[in-house]
């Protein structure tokens, strides 16, 4: 099976947008085709990627939590060393050189853990763009770092208090914006999800995860992964890795969706998985949202604000019904767990988008020959979670110090 940049996957993906929207999309679809034809473009792209954000990352040996699992050998493809703290940055750059070539002077984008609202206003600082970003406010709060940075790169950030005040909410306040701004701003979606060409264009951008983990695994270990496994949420950072291990029947794809308060609960983000999404249509694609039997949309569940949606690319769930990847879940408590043994065994402090992810391969490595190889997509660092981390970890010194903070703040003359 080979992965075509198209418009629809089997019956999902799709274009559905307001008649206002087609001229932009018309102009973003034949624009994507004229760089994928373009050598010349992914040169740029890589060299900005390598110069700017630190390209390629590298695959960390996780040695210690291998001894302790006494299993698979556990490898992390290192996302969370790019600029900006993850994988997002690779379609922001690639969308920010796209919004040049179409003369666009503003971008907008939606933003849910925060990671990919940081990135865009990022790139929006380098490349000289304007920004407004959209978030949702029970987001903001628990990503107020990023909102801080956000806005310190030079971006409105507005905050949405409707509905469920996450990132569904974000998405329609963006193509909202959109639809009254069509002819100078571009839309950075920062997933692999909405109306084509926007699932296959991030795919294809972030297909750069999976190119450097192939070449890296045949260099330093002679052969491919067993297991690859990457959290979902929309799907960039797992599409971004799965990829390019399509066609190799013996590499496992292993899609970690969000459990929430339980899988028996209706507290969680699951789509993919025990068939808890069903097809519809939503913000202008066709795919499977966690939804009631009227359509209506569901709340969603996650202690990881990037895992906290309701729909899924259609690109996985064309993959899953193929049965070319499998599907899990993690509950909070688990992710919660697997942050906390990566911390103290590797140094290294994981997003809780990722802890997700490895918490699946901790799952999996005791039941695996120590021969095999698990490589986790590690999307993202936790520097963004400390306020979740400190409340969910009970740690008295940092509620005292929050506390202490709130009560002597004193107005800087900066």
């Amino acid at each position: 099976m080979k992965l075509k940049y198209d418009s629809y996957y089997g019956s999902f993906g799709g274009r559905f947008n307001p008649e206002i929207l087609h001229g932009v999309f018309t102009e973003l679809t034949e624009t994507f085709e004229k760089v994928k034809a373009d050598n010349n473009f992914w040169l740029e792209y890589e060299k900005i990627l390598k110069n700017y954000s630190g390209r390629p990352t590298p695959i960390t040996e996780a040695t210690n939590l291998t001894a302790h699992f006494k299993g698979a050998k556990i490898l992390i493809k290192r996302e969370d060393l790019n600029h900006t703290g993850s994988h997002k940055i690779d379609n922001v750059v690639g969308q920010g050189l796209l919004a040049q070539r179409m003369g666009k002077k503003r971008l907008i984008a939606e933003t849910g853990a925060g990671q990919h609202g940081v990135a865009v206003a990022t790139i929006a600082a380098k490349l000289g763009f304007s920004c407004t970003i959209y978030m949702g406010e029970i987001d903001a709060k628990r990503q107020r770092p990023n909102v801080f940075w956000m806005e310190k790169l030079g971006a409105e950030v507005i905050e949405i208090k409707s509905g469920s005040r996450t990132l569904k909410e974000a998405i329609n306040e963006a193509f909202r914006d959109w639809v009254n701004n069509p002819k100078d701003t571009h839309y950075l979606l920062g997933t692999a999800c909405g109306p084509h060409p926007f699932p296959s264009l991030v795919a294809w951008l972030q297909s750069i995860i999976g190119k450097e983990a192939k070449r890296q695994m045949i260099k330093d270990y002679q052969k491919l992964p067993t297991k690859i496994i990457a959290s979902v949420g929309g799907g960039s950072n797992s599409l971004g890795i799965f990829q390019e291990f399509i066609e190799h029947k013996e590499v496992g794809l292993v899609a970690v969706e969000a459990a929430g308060l339980g899988v028996d609960t209706d507290n969680h983000s699951m789509r993919l998985t025990a068939n808890k999404g069903t097809v519809g249509i939503a913000q202008g694609y066709k795919t499977l949202f966690f939804q009631d039997e009227e359509g209506q949309m569901r709340k969603t569940h996650s202690i990881a604000a990037g895992l906290d949606y309701i729909g899924v690319s259609p690109i996985l769930a064309y993959l899953v019904e193929k049965k070319r990847i499998d599907c899990a879940a993690i509950s909070d408590k688990e992710a919660l767990i697997a942050a906390k043994l990566t911390m103290r065994k590797e140094g290294i402090i994981p997003a809780l988008e990722s802890a997700h992810a490895l918490a699946q391969a901790f799952k999996e490595a005791p039941k695996m020959d120590k021969k095999d190889i698990i490589l986790v997509n590690l999307s993202g660092r936790g520097d963004k979670d400390i306020f979740n981390f400190g409340d969910l970890f009970f740690d008295k010194k940092w509620q005292t110090f929050i506390k202490q903070k709130a009560a002597n703040q004193i107005e800087s003359k900066i």
